[in-house]
This record gives structure tokens, sequence and C-alpha cells, in this order.
């Protein structure tokens, strides 16, 4: 009898034991995961870099930015707008940890083509202004590192930014409760955003065909559409002098079309975005355009004096 509750004392003892150790295994198993997710904070960059060209190089490392300036319609509560936009491309080096602009030299610094693009326009009483910002890696090797988008009216604020780490990580803030604060994921596709970029790049490389895009966050935010990938249509046109990108989500009833200089440095001439604007009895299918004004290259950011107020009158703004 003592040598059998001595046999059951060991097997006990033997299952405890067993038991500790698979739980310190899946304690660890657990520790290395979130670890790995801990240390993914960088950017993701998925293939090699495209050599850039000398044209490209005297183009966008002159120490100026491109500005360009538009007239704008646009469509908002189911009735044309008349406003202004401006799209602004300019190289940067970009912390690829931070996602930021970087203050010094680094190895592992991200070298992008920014655009910041913004619309400005009335309705009725009360301004709306707009503005996004895309920063895509100049070499063409990946998704945009960051997108940030803002919108401000006398009804409040919205603001969103997308980083570009092992998966595409959002925050998003709004004053409507049902978008309130929001953080998500969302699996790499490409982004509508950083598509300008690509233009001013290497057009060539566009994407075409059936593809799966997540749309522009202005689209998103003032539509009230959810944040995520759709089935969408994109196709290339040579016109000569002239060529044209356009993109169709059938499931959102949208259309956008870039029009742009074929040759280098690739302009944007313009373009038209048709969707459906207003709600309920007032939703309709309406057509947003911008016509080109004027272009020049600045270093703005030197020009922020009072004496140089009268330069934006060349922009035609």
């Amino acid at each position: 009898m003592k040598k059998w509750i001595k046999f059951e004392l060991a097997v006990v003892l033997f299952a405890i034991v067993m038991t500790s150790m698979e739980s310190c295994k899946e304690k660890e198993i657990k520790e290395n995961k979130d670890i790995a997710l801990n240390e993914g904070t960088k950017t993701t960059i998925e293939k090699p870099k495209k050599k850039l060209s000398k044209e490209f190089k005297e183009y966008w490392y002159a120490g100026q930015a491109e500005i360009t300036s538009y007239a704008l319609e646009q469509p908002r509560y189911g009735q044309m707008r008349d406003g202004h936009a401006v799209l602004v491309f300019v190289t940067e080096p970009f912390s690829a940890d931070k996602q930021v602009k970087a203050d010094a030299h680094k190895s592992d610094n991200i070298p992008v083509l920014k655009l910041n693009s913004t619309k400005k326009y009335l309705t009725g009483v009360y301004p709306y202004s707009i503005m996004s910002s895309s920063f895509y890696p100049v070499h063409d090797n990946g998704h945009s590192v960051k997108i940030t988008f803002s919108a401000q009216e006398w009804c409040g604020q919205v603001y969103a930014q997308l980083n570009n780490r092992d998966q595409f990580e959002v925050m998003s803030h709004s004053y409507f409760e049902s978008e309130a604060d929001q953080n998500l994921t969302l699996d790499k596709v490409t982004l509508e955003n950083e598509l300008w970029n690509k233009i001013r790049i290497d057009p060539k490389d566009l994407p075409i065909g059936n593809l799966k895009i997540i749309p522009s966050m202005e689209y998103v935010r003032l539509s009230h559409k959810e944040l995520k990938s759709y089935n969408a249509k994109a196709s290339l046109t040579d016109n000569g002098a002239e060529s044209e990108y356009l993109i169709v989500y059938p499931e959102l009833q949208r259309t956008l079309k870039i029009k742009f200089s074929t040759a280098f440095p690739h302009t944007i001439e313009g373009w038209t975005e048709t969707f459906i604007s207003g709600y309920g009895e007032r939703a309709k299918t309406m057509t947003s355009r911008a016509t080109k004004i004027k272009s020049i290259k600045s270093p703005y950011w030197q020009r922020n004096g009072n004496e140089h107020v009268s330069l934006r009158d060349s922009l035609g703004l």
C-alpha cells in the first residue's frame, strides 16, 4: 500500500512539474510575440531601390519646392462650391523609426517626395480648410511611409494618420460620436493618397487593372465611409503630351481622374472626382474639378516675411 501511495505521489508531482513547464513555455511564447510586435516599429520597405535619374536629381534636389495652384469646383452637401487647391511637392529626409522629418543625417533615413495638398472653399457662411500629406520613398520601393489628413470647419475638426509599419497602423479622431477616436490596423494594399507621388516619380509603374485600394482619407472622412480597402479598377492612358490615370470604385460609385504631363517632371495638370454628394433627398452624383492656374518653384519656407505676401499673386491666390 505504501509503495502504491508513493507511486501516486510521484505521478502527481510529475504532472505538476510538466504543467508548470508548459505554463512557462506558453508565457515565453506570449512574451516573445509581444516583443516581436513592439519591435516592429520601423517603416517596412518591401522592394529594392530604383535608381534616380540625373534629371530627377536636378529637378527635385535643387533646394526648392514645386508649388502649383488650381481653381477648384467642389461639391459639398449636394451643391457646388468655388474654391482653390494647392499641391506642394518637395523632397526631404524622413526618420524610419519616428516617421517624421529627420533633424539630422542618419544612415537609415528614408528620402521621400512629400506632397502637401490643400483645399479651401466656403459652405454658406462657414469655411472648409482641408489638408492631406503623403510621404513617399523617392526610390519607389514601398508604400508611403506616412499619410496624414485634417479638416477644419466651424462644426469641428477631423484628424487621421496612417503609419507604415508591419501593417498600416491608423488612428483617427473626429467630433462625430459614431467616428470619435479610432485605432485600427489594415493589410497593406495600394493607397490612393500615394498614387499622386508615384505619378511624379514613375507613372509607367502605376498599378493598373483590378486592384484593392484604400481611398483617400479626405473622401473617407467627409463621406463617412469605412476606412478599408475597396475593389477598384485603374487604367493609364497616354494622350500624347498629357496622360490620364483613372480609378473607378464600383461599390462607392466614385471615380478619380488625374491628368498629368506625359514627359518628366510629370506635372499634375488637373483632376476630376465624381461621387455622390449630399444626404437623403439632396444626394446626387456630382463632379469636383481642379483646373491648373500656375506652377512655380520656390524655397517657400524662407519666404515668410511680410514683404513676401505679394508672391501669392504669382499663384493666383
